[in-house]
């Protein structure tokens, strides 16, 4: 819990957050792994900073496998505890967020999430939700993926990058193509491929993929290398091909695949450091979740453990009337 409270105290003071704010995502990383430990025993709280219209903020996930909450409703009123504590822990969780969200399932663990901005904000209305895991392998001090999102207009484009191997030569790779993106994110996907193999050439290469969305749900993909992306509705699945091959080193021609996001539906992209068998439809609710949130439960419940990770969940929200 220490260690963790630290590192949350490191990156408010990066970000520039006041001393109040500060103090909130402290105490929050605090109450967060309190919980794990006095529920679950073992879990993991990750921090990632956050950005949005010259803002920063900290994301906050706490994830564990532990018993789960049978009444996630009672969980978050004060004075409700099944460990005999006060029970405010949920609730006060909450209340000094400026966002939260939660899901458990009894029997197979709770994930929360939440962001606290250096100045107070309401949620935005967003067109489209993103929400992301990137770590390294253990081990590691550098994770070998990247990811990048893009916005131009009403338009989101998102790339997954996995240097070959691990460690700083990887970093290295995997950056280089994050950087290749943003320089010509307007780009078509397949073209996208084309400019991220040019720039790869002097290093020791990636798979890579880039989806590009519209505001009416439209998309369009291209992959090279070991990279999965999925689109999942409430009613299907749909898997969306990447081309054999490494980028900065061998790369045919890369075909571009069309593809429909309709409201609330998850386009979801990952490194092979996620497992592939798994699907949607075993988490009941999920896809009502924050695109962060989602990303969270998949990385805890699917992540291979012997390698780099990366797993970006774009959510297609409704317009509101």
């Amino acid at each position: 819990m220490g260690e963790a409270r630290r590192a949350a105290a490191h990156m408010a003071e990066a970000l520039a957050f006041d001393a109040t704010r500060a103090g909130k995502v402290a105490i929050a990383v605090t109450e967060a792994a309190t919980n794990i430990v006095k529920h679950a025993g073992t879990g993991k709280v990750l921090l990632q900073a956050l950005a949005r219209s010259g803002r920063a903020g900290i994301e906050i996930l706490a994830l564990d496998r532990g018993p789960g909450i049978v009444n996630v409703g009672a969980s978050l009123r004060d004075g409700y505890s099944t460990a005999g504590s006060m029970g405010t822990g949920l609730g006060a969780l909450a209340r000094a967020s400026d966002s939260f969200d939660l899901y458990s399932q009894a029997g197979h663990g709770t994930a929360l999430r939440l962001e606290i901005w250096a100045t107070p904000q309401s949620a935005l209305p967003e067109i489209m939700e993103c929400g992301a895991v990137c770590l390294p392998k253990a081990g590691e001090v550098v994770s070998g993926d990247a990811w990048a999102l893009e916005a131009t207009g009403d338009y989101r484009t998102i790339l997954v990058a996995d240097g070959l191997g691990h460690g700083p030569d990887a970093a290295r790779a995997a950056r280089a193509a994050t950087e290749a993106f943003a320089a010509k994110a307007e780009s078509a996907p397949a073209l996208l491929m084309e400019i991220i193999h040019a720039a790869l050439a002097s290093t020791r290469g990636a798979a890579g993929a880039a989806a590009r969305v519209g505001p009416a749900g439209s998309g369009r993909f291209a992959g090279v290398g070991n990279i999965a992306c999925r689109v999942e509705t409430a009613t299907a699945r749909r898997q969306l091909v990447s081309h054999s091959g490494t980028l900065g080193h061998v790369m045919r021609r890369v075909q571009e695949f069309e593809f429909d996001l309709p409201p609330e539906a998850l386009l979801i992209l990952h490194s092979d450091g996620l497992a592939t068998h798994w699907t949607i439809a075993d988490y009941p609710g999920l896809m009502a979740k924050h695109a962060g949130l989602i990303a969270g439960v998949l990385y805890r419940d699917h992540d291979r453990g012997r390698d780099d990770v990366t797993v970006v969940v774009l959510k297609q929200k409704t317009r509101p009337i």
